[in-house]
């Protein structure tokens, strides 16, 4: 059956051929890993398993689904095997499934979260992820995969049924896994590789080996935190460890409780408090209780191992007994400028995970020394806003590159800011709110809990007591009118705009365009997603999310702006699934005319020409810069157009660049952390140069902005590319060091917003306007950015004397 698309120019529709019936791209829940080799000759592990991964940022509950598997060259009388599936998959986190259990191999798999009796081929077969436990019945690929209940299928070995091409054959030692970026484009041949299997259930646990596991045996809670980040009793169970409980989280997946020993060691590197984890039930204990706690001694990866961040040690499958109730508690370890070493992280090793922890030289060893322990900090001040999660951060080192709004400015790779502390709450908000905070207010009093660490975030004091927010000066900025002379271009990401969104974010953006930036006259937009918002519906024109921003614009006493865009290919330009976010460009037809030349379109590339006078222009305006080129694989791609202000020509680039998403944090227990998305985004800006090298050569005398979400910092190899031998200038560099920011992120006051321009715009006014990222409530995660300009007429002498005369017309 063929499908009608929207086409590249208004009121073009393009027919696509019939293509073979692939499963849609999983969006949260997938098949991670599958190995049919266990208990085999060869074999370590004992069992077959199948895991899955939530690539989503929210639980996904299976209940009522299974994993299915069929033999990899199925007879008309085979039969898929099903094994049902309960509970949840938590985001970014993974599922295990243990399946038949062979004769040989010595290793356990860690306690599945499902179990079955599956006998999986050690070589080849195929694996199937469905809603509902009824069996297929489908024996192709193409029955399997149009049927709907079917969410994922990997094919590996010679396998019949499967995505693309087959993944590589496994063995009775290898398994076939997906990549750690757990990419998924239909075709299990790219998507999975052969090599040793890593199974993870739910709570980051990997095997074990059941015979080497020795007899329960006493400990105190420093013996099981050790000196390292791992612990020198992981994977044995130890009994009676005693301690007073000193926090207890009852919400979630992961609930359980923190307790502490009262008789400290004295050495600084070992950690006197320990989780307790009781999965989805809530522990029957009470801060104060007197406990000795017998459980398995695990490191627990929150987010899985693959991600790169620290463990977190903790005792699981445990019991315990209470000793007495209402006991008090031990003295919180106060965390200050005196205590938190300004050096961030130990260097010198790829991951720090086995080095002996040195408290005093470096934060995260301290924090790490500090693991599961009472902490508290006092009277700091917040450099991450409260967000709906229930979470804030303060610095309690005050002096580390203060911004002039109070945040935490992150200067370089190497300016990690030590002091940045998460804090959450384990309190529970219908009995105590979590404070509303703005970067620059303090959180005063005593805020106190045990110390913890998460995947979003790093180490977090959960709070079981907390201060109060005083609040700081920081109001919404507004810039300044633009003169008549003046040309004033913003960029505003608006996050994920689509109908969908209340009226009220879209007065919320229309204010601050009109309020705020003044009106710009011409505004680059990211993230405008298409009519359907989130919904993956095949929808790609967003002409109604454009206009009800228009419409909100002018509600609020701002020009009848008009707007541009090119819409993209459904499902090619990545971010939130279905949502086809672009770039457009809002203008006010009153202030500055766009020149429209057709032929721009979803694949169609811009070029550069002279017209018949000499003049440079582009090919196509609206236009999109190389858009079939690989690097904007699953990226928006750049949105050229041309401008003619007071005579004179600007072209405006918006731009829109990948994310950060898969790099390690900077908290990472690898050093220094793999920031893998930057390669793409270095590709992007190379492709990006190319057009404005081929820009300037053809008018060295240009006037050109390139502006928009780069997704990257001033100081990294992306900007370096773009402005490498002074081809562009980055405007951030001409504001004073403490307010190079836009953007907050884990506390961090950063740069992922910019404006660059060719060197022949010499008269500017560069602005960058915090309405958002430093407030708890936002209308974006972004702030915006405008630049005032004086547009050059190519001549010198020329701008020289307009400069003149506008100045004695100003003093007028």
């Amino acid at each position: 059956m063929a499908t009608t698309v929207a086409g590249a120019l208004a009121g073009t529709a393009l027919v696509v051929a019939p293509a073979p019936a692939v499963a849609a791209p999983a969006v949260d829940v997938l098949l991670a890993e599958v190995y049919g080799g266990g208990g085999n000759s060869g074999a370590t592990l004992t069992n077959d398993f199948v895991e899955l991964a939530n690539k989503g940022s929210a639980a996904v509950a299976v209940d009522g689904w299974s994993v299915q598997y069929l033999p990899a060259a199925p007879k008309p009388t085979s039969a898929w095997q099903v094994t049902a599936l309960t509970g949840s998959v938590a985001p970014g986190g993974r599922y295990l499934i243990g399946e038949a259990k062979g004769a040989g191999g010595t290793v356990a798999l860690p306690a599945p979260d499902a179990a079955g009796s599956i006998n999986m081929s050690g070589t080849a077969g195929t694996v199937a992820l469905v809603r509902g436990t009824t069996a297929l019945t489908c024996l192709t690929a193409a029955d399997c995969l149009a049927d709907g209940r079917v969410v994922d299928v990997v094919g590996y070995g010679d396998a019949v049924v499967r995505e693309g091409t087959p993944a590589a054959a496994a063995t009775n030692s290898t398994s076939v896994a997906r990549t750690s970026a757990l990419a998924d484009t239909d075709d299990n041949g790219a998507d999975f590789a052969a090599g040793a299997p890593t199974p993870l259930n739910a709570h980051g646990q990997g095997p074990t080996d059941p015979g080497g596991e020795p007899e329960p045996t006493s400990a105190r809670i420093h013996d099981i935190q050790g000196t390292t980040r791992v612990s020198p009793k992981k994977g044995t169970r130890v009994t009676s460890v005693p301690g007073v409980v000193t926090g207890v989280r009852g919400f979630g997946t992961a609930r359980g409780f923190w307790f502490q020993d009262t008789l400290a060691d004295d050495d600084p590197r070992t950690s006197e408090g320990l989780f307790v984890f009781t999965g989805a039930v809530t522990p029957k204990v009470a801060v104060g209780d007197a406990v000795k706690v017998t459980g398995r001694v695990d490191e627990f990866y929150p987010g899985g191992a693959d991600i790169g961040g620290q463990s977190l040690t903790q005792l699981a499958d445990a019991t315990w007994v209470i000793d007495a109730s209402g006991q008090a508690l031990p003295a919180p370890v106060l965390l200050d400028a005196a205590s938190v070493p300004d050096v961030y992280v130990p260097v010198g090793a790829p991951s720090i995970e086995a080095l002996p922890l040195e408290p005093t030289k470096y934060a995260l060893d301290l924090y790490e020394s500090l693991e599961g322990q009472l902490t508290r900090v006092a009277d700091s001040r917040v450099v991450g806003p409260s967000n709906t999660h229930g979470e804030l951060w303060v610095t309690v080192e005050p002096t580390q590159n203060p911004t002039a709004q109070g945040g935490t400015l992150y200067a370089g790779y190497d300016a990690q800011n030590s002091g940045r502390i998460k804090v959450s709450s384990l309190i529970p908000f219908a009995q105590e709110p979590f404070p509303q905070a703005n970067v620059g207010d303090t959180l005063t009093g005593e805020t106190t809990g045990p110390l913890t660490y998460d995947q979003f975030g790093g180490y977090t004091l959960a709070a079981t007591t907390l201060g109060k927010v005083t609040k700081g000066a920081l109001t919404p900025e507004t810039t300044r009118d633009q003169k008549k002379s003046e040309l004033a271009v913003a960029t505003y990401n608006v996050e994920n705009l689509s109908p969908k969104d209340p009226q009220a974010k879209f007065d919320r953006l229309a204010k601050g365009i009109v309020t705020n930036l003044a009106t710009p006259d011409v505004v680059a937009l990211e993230e405008i997603q298409d009519n359907s918002g989130p919904t993956n519906d095949g929808v790609v024109a967003a002409n109604q999310t454009l206009d009800q921003l228009v419409a909100a614009i002018r509600a609020a006493g701002g020009p009848a702006y008009s707007w541009r865009s090119i819409e993209p290919v459904d499902g090619k330009d990545g971010g939130q699934p279905g949502g086809n976010i672009r770039t457009a460009f809002l203008f006010d037809a009153t202030r500055v005319e766009f020149v429209d030349r057709p032929g721009g379109g979803s694949t169609s590339a811009v070029g550069v020409r002279k017209d018949w006078l000499g003049r440079t222009q582009l090919t196509q305006s609206p236009g999109r810069v190389a858009p079939t080129d690989a690097a904007w694989d699953s990226s928006r791609k750049p949105l050229a157009g041309e401008f003619r202000f007071r005579g004179k020509t600007v072209f405006v680039i918006a731009n829109h660049f990948a994310s950060k998403g898969g790099d390690q944090a900077l908290d990472s227990r690898f050093q220094p952390p793999t920031r893998g998305s930057e390669v793409q985004r270095v590709a992007q800006a190379k492709v990006l140069r190319g057009f404005v090298d081929e820009l300037l050569r053809s008018d060295p005398r240009a006037n050109l902005v390139l502006l928009g979400d780069l997704n990257d910092f001033a100081f990294s190899p992306t900007l370096k590319t773009l402005t490498d031998g002074g081809a562009l200038r980055t405007m951030v560099d001409t504001l004073p060091a403490n307010e190079r920011w836009g953007y907050v992120f884990n506390g961090n006051s950063q740069m992922l917003d910019h404006i660059l321009t060719s060197p022949r715009l010499s008269r500017f006014e560069y602005d960058i306007v915090h309405v958002n990222a430093a407030f708890a409530d936002q209308a974006s995660d972004h702030d915006p950015q405008v630049l005032r300009v004086h547009p050059s007429t190519g001549n010198d002498f020329l701008d020289r004397l307009e400069q003149l005369w506008e100045e004695l017309f100003e003093r007028s």
